[in-house]
């Protein structure tokens, strides 16, 4: 068993390499901020399964604390644009 979950978070991760380099690619910050959301969410994933392959309860804290973390860098990334559009809006009056 443990050595699927191992497979699983290897082909996890490999996707989470195409992510970092799609995040540097991204032609815009909405894609770059999507990208990191995607990083943070699939690393929660690979934490959680190596902290169920390997006897580290501490990897699942780990893994709480990076997707607290990916969720609020989505809420201040949504709050900054949405004040963005504001202002682009209030400058057309």
């Amino acid at each position: 068993m443990n050595a699927l979950l191992l497979a699983v978070a290897l082909f996890l991760l490999a996707g989470l390499v195409v992510a970092l380099i799609a995040a540097a690619r991204g032609p815009t910050p909405a894609d770059r901020m999507l990208m990191a959301l995607l990083i943070g969410t699939t690393g929660t994933g690979i934490l959680v399964l190596l902290a169920q392959a390997m006897p580290l309860g501490a990897l699942v804290d780990v893994a709480l604390v990076l997707a607290l973390l990916a969720a609020i860098g989505g809420i201040a990334f949504a709050k900054r644009a949405w004040q963005q559009e504001g202002e682009k809006e209030g400058a057309h009056d």
